[in-house]
């Protein structure tokens, strides 16, 4: 089979991007054309335009040159064509957001009291001063007061709107940053086209109709095009059509390449023929885009339409499913969702296998749950108890009747008690913990973007706290990628420098270079340093880049012989992948022979020769004898120095023979003639042994999974510290690791895995079904007391399953393929070790913001919930006011948390073992601070709420009557009250029972302010503040009595800590994760409808504030600009790296799932189940190795 190139009319060039006048096609014409597949695409083309040539005249581009690049040309193709971008989905307004915020529940009854506390307040029935009904009026001394009512009812609304704005503002600012992140992911995407000969990389929005794309091994499709020239191109278009084999283009067959695919195999060229709403991604955008109302049912048909929105789980690749997720923005989801637990109650659900919900948001919402039924039953408890108090203590001892015009006032004091527990069950409930959680991990992404860490999946940041395995690569990652070659053996001799060129016989010399040269990448090159006497940059892949160099420091250039035979002219390529794990270019000779040139992995390549080049340049022959002896003599000895071994051969197939088969790939790569075997040095990265130290020193294994030669692989982890001497670790290849770890079979066992992997450090040759096996194996491992959580890092396209199965997947920015980006949860910018070891530090810091955030909110939780309970039930009156406790839960909450949630990292967070899923959020050290403080500051506030008047020599402020003016006394309680907060918010910046509790304090100006700016504040509202806030102004020695009573906090937490934990076993923990019964049950109840525990416990008990809690799942999330709509899928629907890709999701396929039988169907909603099918990716697996096969139901 002749390489797919189209012929070059000559005097096709740049020039005619040029032409005046408008395109010899349309955007229907292109459009009719792109929705053709195969067969019909190619006659269609033939008909009408002749050759795709036929299509690049019209479209006035050269195949060779591409455009001009001149902007009034671009701009012209802008205006017919499009631009290749797709509209985000309008982020919600202001008002929407105001909208949400008010849904809460909480705030709804508090909204519904005061409005009711309004209407009473202005109400003055006839007799309403009677006496008959009980001491109601103000004071004698201010007749004015009593007609101030309203003003609580008022101060109780303005808070709310204050709350509201608050939210609202803080979801506002959390949108935008993230479709800034957005935007900036979709900025750095770039993609490499051909303008005036010269290949360049531009922004994918860039690109416009016309222009010639260069595409590769790894790319994902920005626009939709057609083939000009590919070599052994295969396409995994399942991301469109469901369909999970890989599709072969060529020019003859099948050359149209469509948006959102992804390159599996080979390379080539295309023209543009559609770029934004008008490629094959951009239409499918625009139907799932249609209005909000007719989403739902259009997603629904689609089901039973099939192809383009299909949503059947395809059968793929090592097991992976994949699915197409609509574009759409989390909008109209809660409304549909609705809809949807309608409709589609009668399903029985395929579960694909799914990321749990990240530890800290397990834990966060069991707590969250056990909180607010406290709370709940705190609330009712006070209505109750207050509601009781008053009618026994007015009919049954003060024997009153219930008179016809007291009515209204009786309803007062009910609406009073009504607020008074409503205000309970506010401040019970951690309001501010999703907004603490949501800060936290913003402040974090942004910060760790300056340590080259691109977040795109915001639990992640957190859940990388966690991490206790490590699964790195090694080229790039551990080492800097800036491959030389630094010793060679050519001509029977063992060169330990590069050799001079005159050293080497002519003949070898030639056929050397020419090997190199030809059989590589073109877009592989060696470019000048950018800055003088700095290093030539490397572009593309860094292995070629290695054996460029070595042919410059032959004294040679590989450019001339490149452009004597141009890519077109190759005849056929084998482009590398990770089963062959060797390249070859076969050229067609003049005398109608043909000569393929050949470079791989050494002992791959050299079980393949029959004969090597002798020191005259003449092939004699090489047994396998004399293979062993190389192996041992010159392969294993460049190998224990760390080098990657490389062998580059060529074949000759004489024209007498005739053309040989191409396709069987065993009788072509055989019989090959060695020319040479090279060492290529990856430099370890000086900061790498430190970093892995840091690692193992915080409780992280490092294991090393590479492709490479395992003495390659040995040596260079020896040099970063994984592998230390005289430690008992297993290195071994993938070969001897799939034999440990299946049975008779070829399945995958887990008790076999559990008896490998804790002891494993490295794993060599390894293709990437053993990283995904090794992964699962890992997570699904239950040997270790708590569940291990693994973070990955990979770069190629068959590092997708991994990654995505990973708890944490890290891709690398700069050698990263589109498609591991995708898969990735945290994108290395730097590509290096070390940013992993930051992100570990920030992870970390997230979870103790948290913890501190907690140990501070539930202290001010505890006291003000046992203070308005307890004083309500003695004094009928809630010490602290509706309007103080709104303002304490609005500024404590959201002013804390901003304050602890932005606590900066410090090194010493390595010095701890990680948490693990199973540690509670609240430890035994945090549960003695809390309940510490707490017993301080209710005996204070006791003691100011009964003897207060006597202390400070004031009037009493207890069983006063409805309306009467505020009290110094409760003043002084209050003021009190935030006081202790105040300074208590210091004490909550340690949680691991520090004794300095302001190391660091400067460090962080955000709490600095935040505390200063609280005291101001309530400065401003004590002295001014007045009615509406039950506040009467203090002298200065009160204010000082105050304050000091408030620093007692901080002694007070020197003396608690002093008391050790460890003889405290009656306290207990609180905010645990789950425990492995649970995760058990969970994994017996996943074929139902999926509903998490805590909304379980949630529905059981009605409980008020449930959309607060739904809260913190949404704000954990990132904002995602496109959420697909349906329920049915799996639970985070990843954030495209460019907003208008609809791409595969990976979802590895566990076994037990693969031996479901197939799900029933109802109605017209058909959920296939995934397949595992052994695709070309999987490696040079048996297909035993793969999940046994299910069958999909035909649709």
């Amino acid at each position: 089979m002749a390489n797919n190139t189209a012929d070059h009319p000559p005097g096709n060039s740049v020039a005619e991007g040029n032409h005046d006048g408008d395109f010899g096609m349309a955007v229907t014409d292109l459009r009719d054309l792109m929705e053709l597949r195969s067969g019909e695409a190619v006659t269609l083309i033939q008909d009408t335009y002749g050759d795709v040539q036929g299509i690049c005249r019209r479209l006035k581009t050269s195949p060779i040159e591409g455009l001009s690049g001149n902007p009034v040309d671009l701009e012209k193709r802008h205006t017919s064509f499009g631009k290749n971008f797709i509209p985000p989905k309008k982020a919600k307004s202001f008002l929407a957001l105001v909208w949400e915020a008010l849904q809460d529940v909480t705030l709804i009854i508090l909204e519904i009291a005061a409005i009711i506390s309004l209407g009473l307040s202005f109400y003055h029935p006839p007799g309403g001063d009677n006496e008959a009904c009980g001491q109601v009026a103000g004071g004698v001394e201010d007749e004015g007061e009593s007609q101030a009512g309203w003003i609580e009812g008022a101060a109780i609304l303005f808070s709310v709107i204050i709350v509201v704005l608050v939210t609202a503002f803080n979801d506002w600012s959390k949108e935008k940053q993230f479709r800034g992140l957005q935007s900036r992911i979709e900025q750095e995407q770039k993609f490499t086209v051909i303008r005036k000969g010269q290949v360049i990389q531009i922004p994918v929005a860039e690109l416009v109709v016309g222009d010639i794309a260069q595409i590769k091994y790894g790319d994902l499709l920005p626009a939709d095009g057609i083939l000009i020239q590919g070599n052994d191109l295969k396409i995994d278009e399942s991301s469109l059509t469901g369909e999970s084999d890989q599709v072969r283009k060529s020019l003859e067959k099948d050359p149209m390449l469509l948006s959102g695919t992804h390159v599996m195999e080979g390379s080539g060229r295309m023209v543009v023929s559609a770029v934004g709403l008008n490629s094959q991604t951009g239409i499918i955008f625009t139907l799932l885009g249609a209005s909000e109302h007719d989403e739902v049912k259009k997603v629904k048909k689609s089901k039973k339409q099939g192809p383009p929105e299909n949503r059947n789980k395809a059968k793929t690749q090592d097991g992976i499913a994949l699915e197409i997720q609509p574009l759409k923005s989390e909008e109209a989801a809660e409304s549909e969702e609705k809809e949807e637990k309608e409709e589609v109650k009668p399903v029985k659900k395929v579960n694909v296998t799914k990321k749990e919900k990240s530890v800290l948001q397990g834990k966060l919402t069991k707590l969250a749950v056990q909180i607010g039924k406290a709370g709940l039953i705190m609330s009712a408890l006070t209505v109750i108890i207050l509601i009781l108090f008053f009618v026994i203590n007015t009919f049954a001892i003060q024997g009153r009747t219930w008179l016809a015009e007291c009515t209204p006032i009786y309803i007062q004091y009910f609406v009073k008690f009504f607020i008074i527990g409503v205000t309970v069950l506010v401040v019970a409930v951690p309001e501010g913990l999703p907004l603490a959680v949501t800060i936290s991990l913003a402040y974090s992404v942004k910060k760790m973007m300056k340590d080259n860490n691109l977040v795109r999946h915001l639990d992640a940041c957190e859940t990388m706290g966690n991490a206790t395995a490590i699964c790195s690569d090694k080229t790039g990652t551990l080492t800097m990628n800036r491959m030389t070659v630094v010793q060679a053996y050519i001509g029977d001799t063992h060169y330990r420098t590069v050799p001079e060129p005159d050293a080497i016989k002519p003949e070898t010399l030639e056929t050397l270079v020419n090997s190199i040269s030809i059989n590589s990448a073109y877009t592989t090159k060696i470019l000048p340093p950018e800055k003088e006497g700095g290093l030539p940059r490397h572009v593309g892949n860094k292995t070629e880049c290695a054996l460029l160099g070595l042919v410059l420091q032959l004294k040679r250039d590989y450019q001339p012989i490149r452009e004597e035979i141009p890519e077109e002219n190759l005849y056929k390529v084998y482009t590398f992948n990770s089963s062959r794990k060797s390249m070859s270019t076969v050229l067609k000779n003049a005398d109608g022979g043909y000569r393929m040139y050949s470079k791989g992995a050494s002992e791959i390549v050299l079980r393949k020769c029959s004969r090597i080049l002798d020191p005259q340049g003449q092939p004699r022959n090489f047994k396998p004898k004399d293979r062993d002896e190389m192996v041992r003599k010159v392969i294993e000895p460049m190998a224990c120095e760390g080098l990657r071994t490389i062998c580059v051969a060529f074949r000759d197939f004489p024209a007498e023979a005739g053309e040989p088969n191409w396709e069987v790939e065993n009788d072509i790569l055989n019989d090959l003639t060695c020319i040479a075997v090279v060492g290529i040095e990856d430099p370890v990265r000086h900061e790498v042994p430190e970093a892995i130290a840091k690692c193992q020193r915080a409780g992280i294994t490092v294991r090393m999974v590479t492709g490479d030669n395992i003495n390659t692989a040995r040596a260079i982890a020896t040099k970063c510290g994984i592998l230390l001497p005289g430690e008992d670790f297993l290195c071994m290849e993938g070969k001897e690791f799939n034999q440990l770890i299946r049975n008779d079979q070829g399945e995958v066992e887990q008790e076999r895995l559990d008896k490998v992997w804790p002891k494993l450090r490295v794993l060599a040759r390894s293709s990437p079904t053993d990283k995904h096996t090794l992964v699962k194996g890992i997570i699904d491992s239950t040997v270790l007391e708590t569940r291990q959580v693994v973070a990955v890092t990979g770069d190629g396209t068959n590092d997708g399953p991994a990654l995505k199965k990973a708890d944490v997947g890290f891709a690398m920015g700069i050698a990263g393929t589109d498609v591991a980006k995708e898969a990735s949860d945290i994108i290395l910018t730097d590509d290096n070790f070390t940013s992993i070891v930051k992100a570990v530090m920030w992870g970390r810091n997230v979870y103790d913001s948290i913890s501190k955030f907690l140990q501070f909110q539930l202290t001010v939780n505890v006291v003000a919930v046992i203070v308005a309970f307890t004083g309500a039930c003695i004094t009928q009156d809630s010490p602290l006011k509706a309007v103080q406790m709104l303002w304490v839960n609005l500024i404590m909450d959201t002013l804390a948390s901003l304050a602890l949630a932005t606590e900066p990292p410090t090194e010493s967070l390595l010095l701890r073992k990680p948490y693990g899923r199973n540690k509670p959020l609240i430890s035994r050290t945090m549960m003695k601070n809390i309940l510490g403080h707490a017993v301080y500051q209710l005996v204070i506030i006791f003691t100011l709420l009964f003897a207060g008047e006597k202390i400070f020599d004031i009037d009493c402020g207890r069983y006063t009557p409805l309306h009467s003016p505020p009290s110094e006394h409760y003043t002084i309680v209050f003021n009190v009250f935030v006081m202790m907060q105040l300074f208590n918010e210091i004490n909550a910046r340690k949680i691991h029972g520090e004794r300095n509790v302001f190391e660091g304090i400067y460090k962080n100006p955000i709490f600095c302010s935040v505390v200063l700016g609280t005291f101001v504040l309530q400065i401003v509202i004590v002295q001014f503040g007045g009615k509406p806030f039950s506040c009467t102004a203090l002298t200065i020695d009160q204010w000082l009595w105050c304050v000091f009573i408030g620093v007692g906090e901080l002694l007070w937490g020197q003396l608690i800590s002093a008391i050790p934990t460890h003889h405290l076993k009656f306290l207990k923990e609180a905010g645990h994760g789950t425990t492995k019964e649970e995760m058990h049950a969970e994994e017996l109840t996943e074929g139902d409808d999926e509903i998490d525990h805590a909304e379980m416990e949630l529905r059981r008990g009605q409980i008020l504030w449930f959309r607060g809690l739904n809260r913190i799942q949404t704000q954990i999330k990132v904002v995602n600009a496109f959420r697909s709509s349906l329920r049915l899928e799996s639970p985070e629907s990843r954030n495209s790296i460019h907003s208008f890709m609809a791409h595969p999701e990976f979802v590895p396929l566990s076994e037990e799932e693969a031996r479901n039988p197939p799900i029933e169907e109802s109605g017209d909603e058909i959920e296939s189940l995934p397949s595992a099918s052994s695709g070309a990716t999987g490696g040079g697996e048996p297909p035993s190795a793969l999940p046994p096969r299910s069958q999909e139901p035909s649709i």
